[in-house]
């Protein structure tokens, strides 16, 4: 068994890598010899924030894994002036935790802990190219990105590998922020990148457009999209209402909660759209931030493994605006790069080695 650092996992992943592992993943869905379990979240009140627990799990016969993913977040939700973000932390402001534990589906055998900081933004990051690949124009050359942070990096990489972008312009609050990303990214991607001082200039015009914030209210306006654009989104709070009204083909990616009709007492509906449970009173329930939208994950909207597989037509003409729920299918996600990510790491030799009896015993459950 190997302890692998996001260092490690950076050695080995790239996006053309990660890119194929998700498009493997999904068609095994589809051969129905890979599955998930949607996200779970648990909320427990620590006044003035809130503590949140997530899992998620995956399998990969493929791969012959097993992943489950594992986050501990103190949650902390801002005001900056108009903009309401929600902030996270583990144990102090910039640090976290997150941890992939996988395991052989073969002989249940521990295979490895991950880091899944760097992992994770590449797995959204290429679920986010699989969808403009399934519904974008072929000929998209330019990019809008809202927001400046990892996930835009990873976004803007997947984006690019799969369409002919030449254009990309960038719009965060903060100055330095959209400014030092235009930078990097420019050095990066060897293509033209703007900062401009406003979302709805990032927006117009642009043949994609990425929204990649920590937003709790909605950051685009309907009347900034145009016929033929393509939209994804990290949350399903950053588009409101009016995108899905005026968009012409709404995909997911796949389940991403879990809901009941009649949820026991200590339950609600999570702020992402997530089915969480809760050890707190009814007026500290209120006080959870919520997806605007629940019909952002209605199971009726198609699924990128869906129109991979033929089965839901998607885009079908070039005017048509589309819009990917960049979420669901979580699980999955990190079973099929993480497991990749293991193979790649232990062929290369890298990781740090952790004694087998320390997660193996003899006393049965």
């Amino acid at each position: 068994m190997i302890f692998l650092t996001n260092e490690h996992v950076e050695q080995v992943l790239d996006m053309t890598t990660c890119l194929r592992a998700m498009e493997e993943a999904y068609l095994e869905l589809n051969e129905q010899r890979a599955g998930f379990r949607p996200r779970i979240d648990f909320y427990v009140p620590q006044e003035p924030h809130y503590y949140r627990w997530g899992t998620m799990e995956g399998a990969s016969r493929k791969l012959g894994v097993v992943a489950i993913r594992m986050k501990s977040d103190i949650l902390v939700w801002e005001k900056h002036g108009d903009l309401e973000t929600e902030e996270k932390y583990c144990i102090r402001p910039g640090t976290y935790f997150g941890l992939i534990f996988l395991l052989s589906v073969r002989n249940g055998e521990p295979l490895a802990l991950i880091n899944d900081g760097y992992l994770q933004h590449m797995r959204v990051g290429a679920c986010a190219g699989l969808g403009a690949k399934y519904l974008s124009r072929n000929n998209s050359k330019v990019l809008g990105m809202i927001g400046s942070g990892g996930m835009a990096r990873t976004y803007a990489t997947a984006i690019r590998q799969v369409r002919p972008i030449e254009l990309i312009r960038v719009f965060s609050p903060t100055k330095d922020h959209r400014e030092q990303y235009a930078r990097e990214m420019k050095e990066k991607l060897k293509i033209e990148i703007e900062a401009v001082e406003s979302a709805d200039r990032a927006v117009k015009g642009a043949d994609i457009v990425a929204l990649t914030t920590d937003s709790l209210i909605p950051v685009i306006k309907a009347d900034w999209l145009d016929a033929g654009m393509h939209v994804t989104n990290v949350r399903n709070n950053e588009a409101g209402p009016d995108i899905l009204k005026r968009a012409d083909v709404i995909a997911r990616l796949g389940d991403s909660t879990m809901l009941l009709d009649h949820p026991p007492p200590n339950t609600i509906g999570g702020s992402d759209g997530m089915f969480a449970y809760f050890a707190g009173t009814d007026e500290e329930k209120q006080k959870i931030p919520r997806a605007p939208l629940r019909e952002i994950d209605d199971a009726r909207i198609g699924t990128i493994p869906n129109l991979m597989a033929g089965r839901w037509a998607g885009r079908t003409s070039d005017p048509q605006i589309t819009f990917l729920n960049n979420s669901g299918t979580q699980g999955l996600q990190f079973a099929a790069v993480g497991g990749t990510v293991y193979e790649l790491a232990k062929a290369k030799g890298l990781g740090h080695p952790l004694p087998l009896e320390w997660f193996v015993q003899n006393i049965r459950d």
